[in-house]
């Protein structure tokens, strides 16, 4: 498959995935691809760690691990990635003019490749997946971080390739700043596997992990209930 197949395969997923004509999904999404609404998310994941690290050491370790992580991220595509590609996002693009279609008006600055948005959800998802080790919470967090990730394809402002590179960039940023908070973890402590029912083999209590995923589901309920009265 040459390049020109690929750039309108991309353009035909984009098209299906964008818009749906409906007010509820429209600002449905709009909730789900804002920073701020995953904020009590984020603070039930530093709860978590708070919770089931015995020293602000560790705590600090696991913080900084998820920043650092961030940073490569952002500090690459924005600095390096965006300017150089230099790809218009598909609202600005001359072929897709008045096919790609707007949610509410909403539109994005800076160029297209690639997608922060997917990158940043997946380091997330996937350094905590790695750091909890429990399958059900993995499921959710990768389930959560591609929704945030499609988001960007229904409103217009990234392509289907943007968002995978996003998702895959993201991973290995994740598994990459996890290997150095193990090497660092192995000095602070011996305890890295626990055979337990209330815990998970590294630690995590599993009443805590449900209060995470409780948050992460009264955030969707809040999205919705939002998306209801914005109509």
């Amino acid at each position: 498959m040459d390049l020109d197949a690929l750039q309108e395969l991309d353009k035909t997923v984009l098209l299906a995935f964008n818009g749906s004509g409906n007010l509820f999904m429209d600002y449905f999404v709009l909730t789900l691809t804002s920073a701020y609404t995953w904020i009590a998310f984020y603070v039930s994941l530093l709860y978590l760690v708070v919770k089931n690290n015995e020293n602000w050491l560790k705590i600090v370790l696991v913080i900084g691990a998820v920043a650092l992580g961030l940073m490569i991220v952002d500090g690459t595509n924005l600095a390096f990635v965006k300017p150089f590609v230099a790809r218009l996002r598909p609202l600005e693009a001359p072929g897709l003019q008045g096919l790609v279609v707007p949610a509410e008006h909403y539109r994005a600055e800076g160029y297209s490749f690639f997608s922060s948005h997917a990158a940043n959800a997946f380091v997330v998802a996937v350094f905590f997946s790695l750091l909890v080790r429990d399958r059900f919470f993995t499921a959710i967090l990768v389930a959560w971080s591609t929704v945030v990730s499609l988001t960007r394809l229904y409103l217009g402002v990234h392509y289907p390739s943007d968002v995978l590179t996003g998702m895959l960039s993201g991973s290995a940023v994740a598994v990459f700043v996890y290997g150095l908070y193990r090497r660092l973890y192995i000095r602070c402590s011996d305890k890295l596997h626990y055979i337990s029912t209330k815990y998970t083999r590294t630690g995590y209590s599993f009443a805590d992990v449900d209060a995470v995923l409780c948050i992460l589901l009264l955030t969707f309920i809040y999205a919705a209930f939002r998306a209801v009265l914005s109509i």
